[in-house]
């Protein structure tokens, strides 16, 4: 089985780029009109002709699986030309090329987008709506988990299909827990017995800790406050759509942290979130809360490790989904509308998908893909990705897909990193975060 599609730093941006404010601010203004072409499902009895353009920004080996595929539905479909490529080195840098396509009137028909991206780019102008068409009876979008069409909506509009779907949940070296006399985690595990199981791991002569928590400060800071805060009965906004993670649910998670991080001094503060995968794969950390992109990683290098469900709070075990998302733009042209919308349908069907995600050891994309032969190798070939599939059902709030969202996670980044690393208190840091955040939202 060959390596999965993405380096660990743009999957583990499965989270969202931090990047997505900055460049991206400006889509509204750049836009000159909003499209609003008719999307239509292709008669099978017509040949239906159009030329489209796929950015996927993928490396070499997912970028000829991507072009196979495109090559197999341009085979089926003889009228259709699909002009594939990464259109950047990495999907990060998806972004710049948007922009500037958006600016010159050079953009794709379809380009991968980090679901953080997704209603930045949807209230652009630029994307198209191809709701009418998935929630007709038998189009197969209820399958997709309820965060992932929530990620792909923008108001009212679906802009795209779910491309990549991830949840956190806690990896565990089973030798650091031996070695330690601790108990494997459960399905009962509390944050008591977590931090009483990284404690007890904890060894600074053997420059062992714990647990890890990377502090950059982005969205892969935030994301992981975000379950905690649930667990708490706290919410990320309220009604109004203005910050509530500030509130007393939201202080008690990071204030757990904070204890375990200066406290207890259990936690590895990943300052630039790229350490603390290798540091677990090494053996140097007894626990991480990360997703399914490092299974492949973990089992090629023979770590000791097992996956179980977040620990939880008064039996509330919530996670978060992280979902990538290939989203369609709008050129005015009802042909290539309906070839980009029809190419993304088929690409993300079971009988694809298994060949795309199961095969680089990623989720399936739809729930009817758990009766495949593909997906039941895929969790024997894994340990632990069935933890993760289940897992899903965990994920019962999705991050807010509004206006503003990008800034409000940088803020609530800093916060935490600064409230780690010694540099203020819990209540006080998120209080200045959602005091800097609300513009933004407003």
């Amino acid at each position: 089985m060959t390596p999965p599609p993405f380096t660990r730093r743009q999957l583990g941006t499965l989270v969202g780029g931090g990047l997505g404010a900055a460049v991206l601010s400006s889509c509204g203004s750049e836009s000159t009109t909003d499209r609003n072409t008719e999307v239509n499902r292709p008669d099978p009895s017509k040949k239906l002709t159009a030329s489209i353009t796929w950015w996927h920004g993928q490396a070499a080996d997912a970028g000829q699986l991507l072009s196979d595929l495109a090559r197999e539905y341009e085979a089926a479909h003889p009228g259709v030309t699909i002009d594939d490529g990464a259109g950047a080195s990495t999907v990060d840098d998806l972004l710049q090329k948007l922009q500037a396509g958006f600016a010159s009137d050079t953009f794709p028909d379809i380009c991968y987008a980090y679901g953080s991206w997704v209603t930045t780019l949807g209230l652009s102008g630029r994307t198209l709506d191809i709701s009418a068409l998935v929630r007709e009876a038998g189009s197969g979008w209820e399958e997709f988990p309820e965060g992932a069409r929530a990620t792909a909506t923008v108001g009212e509009e679906v802009v795209g299909f779910p491309a990549v779907l991830g949840d956190l949940a806690l990896y565990y070296n089973t030798e650091l827990f031996d070695a330690a006399s601790v108990g494997y985690p459960t399905d009962e595990w509390t944050w008591d017995d977590f931090r009483a199981a990284a404690l007890a791991i904890t060894d600074p002569d053997r420059n062992i800790f714990g647990t890890a928590y990377p502090v950059p400060g982005n969205e892969d800071t935030t994301w992981r406050f975000w379950p905690q805060l649930w667990q708490n009965g706290g919410q990320i906004l309220d009604d109004e759509g203005m910050p509530a993670f500030n509130s007393q649910a939201g202080a008690d998670a990071l204030d757990f942290w904070r204890q375990l991080a200066l406290e207890d001094e259990s936690v590895y503060l990943d300052q630039n979130g790229e350490k603390y995968a290798p540091s677990f794969q090494a053996g140097n950390i007894g626990m991480i809360i990360s997703g399914p992109w490092y299974l492949y990683d973990f089992k090629k290098a023979k770590t000791p490790y097992a996956v179980s469900i977040l620990p939880g709070t008064d039996g509330d075990h919530q996670t978060i989904a992280g979902v990538d998302v290939w989203t369609l733009f709008d050129h005015g042209d009802e042909s290539r509308a309906s070839a980009a919308y029809d190419f993304t349908r088929w690409l993300t069907a079971p009988e694809q998908d298994v060949r795309w995600n199961v095969e680089y050891g990623n989720l399936p994309l739809r729930s009817s893909a758990v009766d495949t032969p593909e997906f039941a190798q895929y969790v024997e070939s894994y340990p632990g990705a069935d933890v993760f599939f289940d897992n899903l059902q965990n994920a019962v709030n999705p991050r807010p897909t509004v206006k503003g969202y990008e800034k409000m996670s940088a803020f609530v980044g800093k916060a935490i990193s600064e409230v780690l690393q010694g540099k203020g208190d819990a209540q006080s840091a998120l209080d200045r975060a959602a005091e800097q955040s609300a513009p933004a939202l407003a």
